[in-house]
């Protein structure tokens, strides 16, 4: 046996986990499940919640600020309408599975009062950027994740607070309509389709469906077919990947960097989100396989063998990629990777499952955490050192790790 934080007592042997990938992984007592609530709630309530809340929350204006230094230090005044969405969702749910904290109903409340004051335009679609007080900045046109993800937190906060998720419902319903109708701008005029639109649908429609049960039927319809369709469209089995972006019929667009791309940290989080399907419906089985198929293939070609951690960008015919930062580690992959693993590990017990986990979640902790101002850096370069010291901006904020302790909490309490 060997201790580790809180006096817990957590075996590891050498047999059961192999996790000195060519010396890269220092010898940690190996973290069994039965273990996973207390020490993820722990990290989560004094180190990560308590940074944003400190440094984040804007009781002047509303809402939260991202755009922070190492120790908290304001570096970009804009906020982010996406990041009052999630942090919303992170607040909303860290309030009902973590600690009955009033101050994280309140900053949730406040991240939704910023969105139907200042989010909106007068056609109804969301920004991206406002500024501080909630005066526009940038607005992108072809894509719906700001209005998807003010549902996700509106969701989230009607769970928690017991209110009705009529606003969430609706923005999540004028979403869809803007996705279906062809009003988005399309990114690319040759006809394709991306993997990250039915990925992250699926997220909001089962927070959704938590929300307002009497709609479970509608919900579990919508999500059947973004499943199918990401099975048909993205699902590569000659090339055992999942493509980010495919032509509209399914055929890999080969001949394009874009229709080469692969995302293993993009693809794991959707491997996840339908492995969470099968756990929360026992009628779909099939789509725990699906989930696990997308893990493992995504494992193989994103952990880095050379320097441990989740890279971002691969090319699904070993070309080199045309990303610049192509094999940078980035938070958010290592977070999903975490979640992904546990998920499999729950519904199978098989100890494979258990050791990735481990060999991730270790990684993660051992780059990107920081021990002396709290919470987690960014950004990396391959071999695991800093790139930059900051805590967050536009597209990091209180999300991705926060949703990664509050998932396994809620998956083994």
């Amino acid at each position: 046996m060997k201790q580790v934080a809180n006096d817990v007592e957590i075996r590891y042997t050498e047999e059961e986990c192999d996790m000195h990938l060519n010396g890269l992984i220092d010898e940690r007592p190996m973290i069994l499940t039965e273990h996973i609530p207390s020490l993820f709630k722990e990290e989560l309530t004094t180190s990560i919640l308590p940074f944003w809340l400190k440094h984040g929350y804007d009781p002047v204006h509303g809402g939260i600020l991202t755009g922070l230094g190492r120790d908290g230090t304001l570096l970009e005044s804009d906020k982010s309408i996406w990041f009052q969405g999630r942090a919303a969702w992170t607040f909303a749910t860290a309030y009902r599975v973590a600690e009955k904290n009033e101050e994280y109903l309140l900053v949730a409340k406040s991240c939704l009062d910023f969105l139907k004051t200042h989010g909106q335009d007068d056609d109804g679609r969301f920004f991206f950027r406002v500024s501080r007080e909630g005066n526009p900045v940038i607005k992108r046109s072809r894509y719906v994740f700001s209005e998807l993800f003010a549902a996700l937190g509106g969701a989230a906060y009607a769970r928690a607070a017991g209110e009705d998720s009529l606003w969430a419902e609706t923005i999540f319903e004028q979403a869809l309509s803007t996705a279906e109708g062809d009003r988005l701008q399309p990114k690319f005029l040759r006809p394709s389709e991306g993997f990250a639109l039915p990925m992250i649908i699926i997220a909001v429609a089962q927070e959704l469906r938590a929300a307002n049960p009497e709609r479970t039927g509608y919900y579990n319809n919508l999500i059947d077919a973004l499943v199918e369709k990401i099975e048909r469209l993205f699902i590569n089995d000659e090339h055992r990947c999942v493509l980010e972006q495919t032509g509209e019929d399914g055929r890999p667009q080969f001949d394009h960097f874009e229709g080469r791309l692969l995302n293993p940290g993009h693809a794991i989080e959707g491997a996840w989100f339908i492995m969470k399907e099968a756990r929360l419906r026992e009628d779909r089985e099939d789509y725990f396989e699906l989930g696990r198929k997308m893990l493992d293939w995504m494992w193989e070609w994103g952990w880095d063998k050379e320097y441990g951690g989740i890279i971002y960008f691969r090319d699904a015919l070993d070309h080199p990629s045309h990303e610049y930062w192509h094999d940078m580690k980035f938070w958010w992959p290592q977070t999903e990777a975490v979640i992904a693993t546990l998920y499999a590990y729950h519904q199978t017990n098989d100890e494979r499952y258990l050791k990735l986990f481990n060999q991730v979640y270790d990684w993660a902790l051992r780059h990107f955490k920081d021990e002396a101002y709290g919470e987690w850096y960014g950004y990396l370069h391959r071999d695991g050192s800093l790139s930059v010291d900051l805590k967050g901006n536009i597209y990091k904020g209180p999300f991705h790790i926060p949703r990664m302790f509050l998932e396994g909490i809620e998956l083994f309490s």
